[in-house]
C-alpha cells in the first residue's frame, strides 16, 4: 500500500510517501480507511492534531468505512486554507 502525503502531512511524516507492507503482523490489521487513520495517528501523533484529514483511495475521496487493499494508492489530504 502506497500512501502519498501532501502539505502538513508530508512535514509531519518527513517524507512525501510511505510504503506499508500490509502483510506485516501489525499492518495486516488495516482493512479500512478508519483503521489506517488510527494506525498512522499512533505512529505519527501530530496527525491527530489536524482539524480535518481527507483520504482518497485510488483517486476517489473515501469514508472511514472504505475498504483498503495492498495494491491501493492512498492520499492523505490535509486541510487547505487560502483564498
Amino acid at each position: 500500500m502506497t500512501i502519498l502525503l501532501f502539505g502538513i502531512t508530508k512535514d509531519i511524516v518527513g517524507s512525501s510517501s510511505l510504503k506499508l507492507d500490509t502483510f506485516n503482523e501489525l499492518e495486516s490489521k488495516i482493512h479500512t480507511v478508519g483503521e489506517l487513520k488510527n494506525y498512522l495517528g499512533e505512529r505519527y501523533p501530530k496527525l491527530n492534531t489536524l482539524s480535518s484529514l481527507a483520504v482518497a483511495v485510488n483517486n476517489a475521496f473515501a469514508e472511514n468505512e472504505t475498504v483498503v487493499n495492498t495494491h491501493d494508492e492512498i492520499a492523505l489530504i490535509p486541510p487547505v486554507s487560502g483564498g
